[in-house]
């Protein structure tokens, strides 16, 4: 079978668009060191890897652009990135005109293995040796070549820095914008760009939208050699991290300490020095905290600490610590485990998430009332946490926290103040001095919760189960499907579409009391702004009647923004003294229900 009949059968239509971008790949001298890739993958039949790299440029989602590292146009690789910076530049230019300004790059510690065995073994390609660390100087480079100064760690350094630590120093330094590379939590071979904006914050609609018809179109970028950019180049250093550091201890209160340990998960954290900055004795989980992107330690190599089975090296090298913590390899998210009645009890995001809505919200002494923000998806229990303190509370926010960081932008001095941002995916931001996730806050605020209980002879999870009497139980859970690849994608948009067109009037066996579609220009965010807010609103909510007692069900539908899957977030509630075993039961049956229907 020819290359061109494989693909008309597997993409349809859009196979002609696909095929004249592979010949532009394997013929362009400005991607000769892709050709002999290319051409090894078409004598081998990897039809169905060529479909998909060339079927789309990678686009944008919650995070940036995001995803599997590779050949072609749909793949994260040098032409990717180029083009987005070369995007990136553009949009600048013509928001903050010609004259000069700083941008700020930070990156993770990956590189590229090929451990999906994608591509033939033995042809020379850009893939070789690919890393964070180049693709990040590439970025620098094409800045430099416009005029535009980056901020970016010398190559002597062997230290990363965190997504926090970027959007920090943005603020800090005054930049108009910056990038870090990086795939979060993803697997190994992934690899991303998230461009921030001024204030420190990824871009959100219709900001992004006018950041993609730059990027549209463009079909090469400028970058200068490292020897040409490297004059022109500001360089990051220790200092820099100390001062993200001692903002963060700076908010810590005073009050009694416990033995804590962290793991960095070979990622870019530095937890630890946050920690021990706020006075906790922290034994750090040495063989986890080289840096190092195949992530050996940790099983299928997934570093992501929404998952228990990432603490398992840690725990087994502990001591008297009552705390373990983990973070991701952009060190944005935090995981934690506690110790409880001699064993070790994993806490899912939105339990981190209420007990550091309670530790921030009890120790509250600002004139103004505090605000927390949340995404739609995390728990109504963070809610009810923030309200029982007489917050304003802000949750009905899309996926994502640039959308935190966008409420936090437009906050004025005669209302109320920024207390917390939460999102269900252990992610939470305790400081106005960020606009993005923080796992050193988040941390630290933990430790303090969990120091003021022992000293009481209690440990977080008995703060949890206090919660289930005085709140009301809830229970959240999450039912994932992939959808790999060009049919995939069509299968999940037809799901959608259907339960869109059609909502169901019962789902897994609860009758629907409200259906919310946030593509609806008439619902809580208004006028669709761009195809990127359009994009972004694909998310469906069903309210569902009760049961048995209980208070209700929600069953929110939404794409990932950075991997190929639908995510369904369950939850039930109950009212105050509702017994949680009767809600953890009722939680499985609805996670089982809506499996089956998926």
């Amino acid at each position: 079978m020819t290359m061109a009949r494989a693909l008309r059968d597997r993409l349809g239509d859009h196979a002609d668009a696909a095929i004249a971008e592979i010949a532009r790949w394997s013929t362009s001298p400005e991607t000769s060191r892709w050709h002999a890739l290319i051409e090894k993958m078409t004598e081998e039949g990897r039809y169905d890897e060529l479909a998909d790299a060339f079927s789309q440029v990678l686009p944008f989602g919650t995070g940036g652009r995001r995803g599997a590292v590779g050949v072609g146009p749909n793949r994260f690789n040098p032409w990717t990135l180029g083009t987005s910076v070369e995007g990136h530049v553009r949009y600048l230019r013509r928001r903050f005109g010609d004259g000069p300004f700083d941008v700020v790059i930070t990156y993770d510690v990956r590189r590229f293995d090929d451990v999906r065995d994608r591509y033939p073994k033995g042809v020379p390609s850009p893939l070789d040796g690919m890393t964070s660390r180049t693709l990040a100087e590439l970025a620098a480079r094409v800045y430099a070549a416009h005029g535009i100064t980056a901020w970016i760690q010398p190559r002597s350094s062997r230290t990363f820095f965190a997504t926090p630590e970027l959007s920090f120093l943005i603020r800090r330094l005054g930049a108009k914008g910056g990038l870090n590379v990086s795939a979060s939590h993803n697997p190994p071979d992934d690899n991303g760009g998230k461009i921030y904006d001024e204030h420190g914050g990824q871009l959100v609609p219709p900001d992004d939208q006018e950041l993609l018809d730059e990027v549209t179109g463009i079909r090469d970028y400028t970058a200068l050699s490292w020897e040409e950019a490297e004059p022109r180049l500001k360089w990051l250093t220790e200092d820099h991290h100390r001062e993200y550091v001692e903002s963060v201890v700076a908010e810590c209160p005073p009050g009694p300490r416990l033995p804590v340990a962290y793991t960095a998960l070979h990622g870019a954290g530095r937890v630890h020095e946050v920690l021990a900055g706020a006075g906790f004795r922290v034994r750090r989980i040495d063989t986890q905290m080289a840096p190092d992107g195949s992530f050996p330690t940790v099983p299928g190599a997934v570093a992501n600490p929404e998952r228990p089975e990432v603490f398992e090296h840690g725990l087994a090298q502990l001591d008297d610590e009552v705390l373990l913590f983990a973070t991701d390899p952009d060190a944005d998210r935090i995981g934690v485990m506690v110790k409880h009645d001699d064993r070790w009890v994993f806490l899912n995001g939105n339990q981190i998430a209420a007990l550091v809505t309670d530790a921030v919200l009890q120790r509250w002494s600002h004139a103004r009332r505090p605000l927390v923000v949340l995404t739609e998806v995390t728990s109504t229990l963070v809610s009810r946490v923030a309200r029982s303190h007489e917050a304003v509370v802000r949750d009905d926010l899309l996926v994502g926290f640039k959308y935190v960081a966008d409420v936090m932008n437009h906050l004025t001095p005669d209302g109320p103040r920024f207390a917390l941002g939460a999102e269900e995916s252990h992610g939470l931001l305790v400081s106005e001095t960020m606009r993005d996730k923080d796992s050193g806050g988040g941390a630290l605020w933990l430790a303090v919760a969990a120091a003021e209980a022992a000293a009481e002879g209690r440990t977080l999870v008995d703060v949890l189960s206090d919660f289930d009497v005085v709140y009301g139980p809830v229970r959240n859970g999450q039912v994932p499907k992939t959808f790999e690849g060009v049919s995939g994608r069509a299968a999940m948009a037809s799901l959608l579409d259907g339960l869109r067109t059609s909502p169901p009037e019962t789902l897994a066996g609860r009758q629907v009391t409200a259906f919310f579609d946030h593509r609806d220009e008439a619902g809580v965010h208004g006028p669709i702004r761009s195809a990127s807010d359009h994009s972004a609103r694909n998310v469906l909510v069903f309210h569902l009647a009760g049961r048995n007692g209980d208070d209700g069900a929600r069953a929110i539908f939404r794409p990932s923004g950075t991997e190929p899957k639908l995510k369904v977030y369950a939850e039930v509630s109950g009212p105050p003294g509702y017994p949680g075993r009767a809600l953890d039961k009722q939680l499985a049956e609805l996670e089982a229900a809506l499996k089956a229907m998926l």
